[in-house]
């Protein structure tokens, strides 16, 4: 599910809200429209918000991948703010939490020095991966949080992993239904940014 657009009616003029995220982003088991980045298009237009999403998620896909993309995302969207959505696949494969964590933090640092403001979503895995790993993992979102320029969106799936009606047969993706939960999850660390990022590019 690459390169996504949806688009406000003034386009050209209006800056950018860059999504690289994973399955939890990319539609997964639904219709396009009825995924939280269409959802969050919707209500950036229903609000007065003149900024159009474009989705570049991809299902499966890890840190290393969002990496190799972004320079490339960044050059051509140019975004005033950028949506890292990633690690929740590094976590379930067990990769190595240091590249998890550099990956991230790279990719972070590249979104800022292109002029962007970066919200950073949370990630969790499941505790039977071992507590220490676990731990460091989730800590680690928390972590790259404090660095300049970045806000943390909590876990998008907090009140909706533990509940079979919203989550699909794998257990692991969440339904249309869950979609526009997800959405009042980003909305609530997205909103307070939304000015101060329109003003400082896109």
């Amino acid at each position: 599910m690459f390169g996504l657009w949806v688009l406000t009616a003034q386009a050209t003029q209006a800056p950018t809200i860059l999504i690289v995220g994973d399955s939890l982003s990319a539609a997964y088991g639904m219709e396009l429209a009825e995924s939280w980045p269409s959802l969050l298009q919707k209500r950036l237009n229903e609000n007065g918000y003149a900024w159009r999403v474009f989705n570049s998620s991809i299902a499966g896909d890890t840190t290393q991948g969002g990496l190799s993309r972004l320079p490339g995302l960044l050059a051509e969207q140019q975004p005033g703010m950028v949506i890292i959505e990633l690690g929740g696949n590094d976590g379930l494969r067990g990769l190595p939490l240091e590249v998890t964590r550099r990956n991230l933090a790279t990719m972070i640092e590249q979104a800022r020095a292109a002029g962007a403001r970066v919200l950073l979503a949370e990630m969790r895995i499941p505790p039977n991966y071992g507590r220490s790993y676990t731990e460091q993992f989730n800590g680690a979102y928390h972590d790259l949080a404090g660095l300049p320029g970045v806000t943390l969106i909590p876990f998008l799936l907090e009140d909706i992993a533990l509940k079979p009606e919203l989550m699909q047969e794998d257990g692991i993706h969440p339904t249309a239904q869950a979609q526009s939960l997800i959405l009042d999850t980003v909305w609530r660390a997205l909103e307070p940014e939304l000015d101060e990022g329109a003003a400082s590019g896109g």
